[in-house]
């Protein structure tokens, strides 16, 4: 099957009177539709998807604003598949990569945890003393990170929330980063298994901010003329943008080019510097370099202040190449990263704002799309050949009888890589003493070692065969020259006495 970059988005009213949104994917190289799920008002954050892959379905989860439901859709039919009751309204929902845990916040800065293959609820704690705006897994989803308006951000283990033995005691994060003054508007988990990964959050006070988890410290502050609202940060970590609601999307590269004494140019990274480290993007010095990495998001020619869109997400597609955005007007805009220039506007939701946007490969059990992987002409259904991923209504409370008793539906692995696991599980175990007295490694290392001792005994005949003919050479130069200063001191000598000589021979006539 060829492989195809599509745009998954999804849109919601801007008015109380405005109709139903709903999500849909686009090809990203024509903007048509190629499917869309209605029935949903989910807005900013409020949005997780888990794609179809490993020969599983994948499934898109959408909190409801006004209502405390969750609604969950596959991409196998267009139909609402689960309506799942909530304990309470979410404002932001997050998946892990492998979909099997789902964490929501509250505006009353409370978090929940779920398990979504058996729906029951590992843990809900008081997280934040505000709304919490966002919440996030890390890449191998070992940590949950939360952002809220009391200016926090916090760093949970997961392995501690779910664990059994601790579920009375207290809950204290990993660690808490409290260096923003203002509402926490965004966070991007970078590459890198936790502890050892670095994070970017945004705020209301004007300023982006990148940690290290593994040293739990403030590395760079940047510094923007207006609160920061989006972010997109590159799979490389080499930049990242970051959008204002004014329609402003600044582009901030982690790296430099710096002249040499000699001429040359070297790349080095910037920032690094800790807590003082500020590095300030509407310099007077930098103002020129600021146009250049700045996108005004407008129509036209008339991409001025009074023109610009608001901006209400932003992402960056699959090959780091385009930049998507998307407006409160509906508008999707694809800009070409290295130059900034619009490439395409993908209009189809006008007049709806674009809550969520994000890219991804276009699943191969997306409904009216067939692949030929699907055994065309027989009579099975597309959940008999790709299983969605299995979830279920999540609980409104806690039940520690459920807890100890559950059972989790999981996706056998393929035939290849099941014979390939059990292979390495069978295989026997050989210790390194069993190897060192095993007689035919013996033999071999010990034909080894002679092989060995025999080249460098050899080495060792030509080394002493060049160091004594330097020897040699040395020794015979040296005593030439002993010779000739001593013919030489002789032959002075004579010659200094030749004329006493002749004086006494003159006296004796």
């Amino acid at each position: 099957m060829l492989l195809r970059e599509t745009i998954l988005c999804a849109t919601a009213p801007t008015t109380s009177a405005g109709g139903p949104g709903l999500i849909a994917i686009h090809d990203i190289q024509t903007g048509a539709t190629l499917a869309s799920f209605k029935q949903t008002n989910a807005g900013p954050r409020s949005i997780a998807v888990l794609e179809s892959k490993n020969s599983q379905g994948g499934i898109m989860l959408a909190s409801q604003p006004e209502k405390a439901i969750l609604n969950v859709y596959n991409f196998q039919k267009d139909q609402l598949s689960l309506k799942i009751v909530l304990p309470e309204k979410l404002t932001c929902i997050a998946l892990d990569r492998r979909g099997d845990m789902c964490a929501g916040g509250t505006a009353a800065g409370r978090i929940y945890l779920w398990e979504t293959a058996s729906g029951i609820m590992y843990n809900s704690w008081d997280a934040h003393y505000r709304q919490v705006n966002v919440v996030r897994f890390t890449n191998d989803g070992a940590a949950l990170l939360s952002g809220s308006d009391d200016s926090g951000v916090s760093v949970w283990s997961v392995s501690r929330l779910v664990d059994e033995d601790r579920q009375n005691e207290p809950l204290a994060p990993y660690c808490t980063l409290s260096d923003h003054t203002l509402p926490v508007t965004d966070i991007i988990c970078g590459i890198g298994l936790f502890p050892d990964c670095r994070i970017l959050t945004s705020g209301v006070d004007h300023t982006v901010k990148l940690w290290d988890l593994s040293s739990r410290t403030l590395l760079t502050t940047f510094q923007f003329p207006q609160p920061i609202s989006q972010l997109a940060w590159d799979v490389t970590e080499r930049l990242f943008f970051a959008a204002s609601a004014d329609g402003s999307i600044h582009q901030m590269n982690l790296f430099r080019e710096r002249e040499t004494k000699l001429g040359g140019i070297v790349t080095e990274a910037i920032g690094g510097g800790g807590v003082t480290d500020i590095i300030r993007v509407d310099d007077d010095e930098s103002r020129e370099a600021r146009k250049k990495r700045l996108i005004s998001v407008g129509s036209g020619a008339h991409a001025n202040l009074s023109f610009r869109q608001p901006i209400s997400s932003i992402c960056i597609s699959l090959s780091s190449t385009i930049l998507l955005v998307g407006t409160s007007d509906g508008l999707i805009h694809l800009y070409d990263i290295p130059s900034h220039q619009l490439l395409r506007t993908i209009t189809t939701h006008k007049g709806m704002s674009i809550a969520h946007l994000e890219t991804m490969i276009k699943p191969p059990d997306l409904i009216g799309h067939i692949s030929l992987d699907f055994r065309v002409g027989t009579s099975l259904d597309f959940k008999d050949l790709i299983p969605i991923k299995p979830i279920v209504p999540f609980q409104r409370i806690r039940d520690a009888k459920s807890r100890e008793a559950h059972e989790v539906t999981t996706m056998l692995p393929t035939g290849h890589s099941l014979l390939r696991d059990h292979a390495f599980f069978v295989q026997p175990f050989t210790s390194t003493k069993d190897a060192e007295s095993d007689p035919t490694s013996l033999k071999a290392k010990v034909s080894e070692l002679e092989s060995e001792v025999e080249k460098l005994r050899e080495q060792l005949g030509k080394a002493k065969g060049v160091n004594d003919a330097m020897w040699d050479t040395v020794v015979h130069r040296l005593i030439n020259q002993v010779k000739e200063t001593e013919g030489n001191s002789r032959t002075r000598i004579e010659d200094s006495e030749e004329p006493d000589r002749r004086r006494k021979r003159g006296r004796a006539t």
